[in-house]
């Protein structure tokens, strides 16, 4: 989270939004560069929690070259590691998910699922169009 990847402003972006977890003040803007279905490139800015801007970092390295269905996928391979059930976390690991499996162990903090989700959440909502996202 100390030198996230991919932390820039991206005028040319062809989608972008923003988000925002009221409950500890996170706020982030994710931008998408689409080459018709697919992602060309991908970026944020924004301020937040350690585990905010890593989940924000890595998802910016997993997502470039994907398209729109297979990062939608991603999203929700994502949401449903971090919000499983902590009895269960080793076996819910996904192999698909790469790296971004270091986050499993977030389901055991409720209240940090809502951190590692935000930057995933304002991507999705930046490709079907919305301006924003919110973790409530």
């Amino acid at each position: 989270s100390k030198k996230p990847r991919h932390f820039r402003e991206m005028p040319e972006a062809s989608h972008h939004a923003n988000g925002h977890n009221p409950l500890c003040g996170d706020r982030i803007t994710v931008y998408l560069h689409l080459d018709g279905d697919v992602i060309e490139d991908v970026s944020f800015v924004g301020a937040g929690c350690s585990i905010s801007t890593a989940s924000a970092s890595m998802m910016t390295d997993a997502l470039k070259g994907k398209t729109v269905a297979e990062a939608k996928a991603l999203f929700e391979r994502f949401h449903d590691l971090v919000t499983s059930d902590p009895s269960h976390a080793a076996d819910n690991a996904d192999p698909e998910l790469g790296k971004l499996a270091v986050f499993s162990g977030v389901c055991e903090f409720p209240m940090r699922v809502k951190c590692a989700s935000l930057s995933w959440h304002t991507m999705k909502a930046a490709l079907e169009g919305e301006a924003g996202a919110s973790t409530e």
